[in-house]
């Protein structure tokens, strides 16, 4: 079970800190990864991190602007966005994989969450 929140209306140039709690299983043994839809656009790997944190991958449109960190004793994994653009509107998902690369290939998700709506508007 996976819950995002954090999401809301920011202005361009703003920030906002996407956190997702997860409960049901030990998520040190998961990699976990962000995931944005636009409407009318496929979804959208954003970030992943591997399961003791150690490792990293962004989607080339975030590079530099944010940053995926976990803290697995409050099994919690945050998403850090920088720099926001329109272009980052999209409801924002995250997702539990066995895997470190089935979270970066999209493939062999086990959990999903529900999403938090992310709008970057003036």
């Amino acid at each position: 079970h996976l819950v995002e929140s954090g999401g809301g209306l920011v202005q361009p140039g703003g920030s906002l800190r996407l956190s997702c709690a997860a409960s049901g299983f030990t998520l040190d043994y998961y990699a976990i990864g962000w995931f944005r839809q636009a409407p009318g656009k496929e979804r959208e790997r954003v970030s992943c991190i591997s399961g003791g944190g150690s490792n990293t991958n962004y989607g080339d449109s975030v590079k530099g602007r944010f940053t995926i960190s976990r803290d697995n004793a409050k099994k919690t994994v945050y998403l850090q966005m920088n720099s926001l653009t329109p272009e980052d509107t999209a409801i924002y998902y995250c997702a539990a994989a066995g895997l470190f690369r089935d979270c970066v290939s999209n493939t062999g998700i086990n959990y999903w969450g529900q999403g938090t709506q992310v709008t970057v508007s003036s």
